[in-house]
């Protein structure tokens, strides 16, 4: 009999939460697709998607409903970071890790990654590279097994035998080996097709190439280019087939203009981008990811001595103070700007450092916000879904206490996290 009661029990209080209409009473509202702030307005929840946006503060309608009281704070959608490592984080003893730490290893801190990211206000995020237990955490949250954001993955980025993601840089002859297609190691069109059609076949969303070498490589250059425009091109056009879009990791020009002109969507840092290829970049509707704040870690790491190994450390002297820069003549020039952090290079939860070097560099405060939810939403194909607070959308909400115009870095502390109609924090 007691099983029976606590089986009605449960019954019941589902069919109450299904039927629950959430009420969010908002006093400041950031309208990202107008760029606006709108006063007093409600935002009617129904289980995971946003029902209505009305105008007052409506009161709940029955006993059953529930009222979120945001009047003191300024409200907006969850933000999207397009730069993620979700499975790291990088510290001193990130080489010999790679080594002693097992796939379980990497899931379990992965989990805290994404509860952390989460719990900063970023509802979405693509991941651009890890082992492939990266596609096992997207899953694991999709699933609602762990908190945390809603994830794209690229598995395992793709990289030219010694480049920047080749996964035995820096080993032993004797670990060192031969990695290819299904490593994600290209050095052929053939290797190209077939390694994207491996990360298709493990579960990945979208594709990585480091079109470029890398700062924390174990490699000698940071800004060669490391692949050829063969090679991207038949990745690109591989990836459209199975409908993926492609990232490049790009420091140096050469790089970046074979990617852009191979068919890439976003060009990761962009550290030494040319004038021309930041027109380039206009004609092919290619946005620049800046990661700012990456380029800031690493300048400041590469001080600390034996933080990284002897050959990182000119690279990240020299990359690191550049990637403002170039981010702030890409912007005046009219590239389109995502936001992305590389957070993963520095720890994960500090992402929202980088609205405040972006608005530094002279990108308004509002379209710094638009970046990280209508831009990054349209990359992603879910410009419909996600990315404003709107009739139809995933209820993705997120408030902080000041005013982000005003002081952009109340971004840094966000008060108030919903994602998929379920409040986080």
């Amino acid at each position: 009999m007691k099983r029976i009661f606590l089986l009605l029990v449960f019954l019941l209080n589902t069919v109450f939460l299904v039927g629950q209409t959430t009420y969010v009473h908002c006093g400041k509202l950031i309208n990202t697709e107008k760029g606006t702030i709108e006063n007093n307005k409600t935002i009617v929840i129904k289980s995971n998607k946003i029902d209505d946006v009305l105008d007052g503060f409506i009161k709940p309608n029955n006993k059953t409903d529930k009222l979120i009281d945001l009047k003191g704070k300024f409200v907006m959608p969850g933000l999207i970071d397009m730069h993620v490592h979700i499975e790291n984080e990088f510290d001193a003893k990130t080489r010999l890790k790679r080594y002693i730490l097992n796939e379980a290893d990497i899931a379990f801190n992965s989990v805290g990654f994404a509860k952390t990211t989460l719990l900063k206000g970023f509802t979405t995020v693509r991941d651009l590279g890890g082992s492939g237990v990266n596609i096992a955490i997207r899953n694991a949250i999709d699933a609602g097994k762990i908190p945390g954001p809603r994830v794209f993955t690229a598995g395992k980025a793709l990289a030219t035998t010694g480049g920047h993601a080749d996964p035995t840089n820096g080993s032993s002859r004797v670990l060192i080996g031969d990695p290819g297609p299904k490593e994600g190691v290209v050095n052929s069109v053939e290797d190209a097709k077939k390694a994207v059609r491996q990360r298709y076949k493990n579960g990945a969303d979208c594709v990585k190439i480091t079109a470029t070498g890398g700062v924390l490589s174990v490699a000698k250059s940071g800004d060669n280019p490391q692949f050829t425009i063969e090679e991207v091109k038949a990745i690109c056009d591989m990836a459209k087939d199975y409908g993926m879009h492609v990232a490049a990791h790009a420091h140096g020009d050469e790089g970046m203009r074979r990617a852009v002109l191979g068919g890439v969507k976003t060009i990761e840092h962009g550290t030494y981008m040319s004038e021309e290829t930041m027109e380039l970049m206009k004609k092919h509707d290619a946005y620049l990811v800046p990661t700012i704040t990456a380029g800031k870690e690493v300048e400041e790491k590469a001080k600390i001595r034996g933080f990284y190994p002897a050959i990182v450390v000119p690279k990240a002297l020299a990359v690191g103070p550049q990637i403002q820069g170039t981010f702030a003549k890409a912007y005046k020039k009219g590239v389109g700007i995502a936001f992305g952090t590389d957070a993963g290079v520095f720890k994960h939860g500090n992402n929202g450092k980088e609205f405040g070097y972006m608005v530094e560099a002279g990108m308004p405060a509002m379209e710094t916000i638009q970046s990280a939810t209508i831009t990054n939403a349209k990359i992603l194909k879910m410009e419909n879904e996600i990315g404003q607070i709107k009739k139809g959308f995933y209820a993705d909400i997120i408030a902080v206490d000041q005013n982000p115009l005003k002081n952009i870095e109340t971004m840094e502390n966000v008060d108030f996290v919903m994602k998929d109609g379920v409040v986080y924090k």
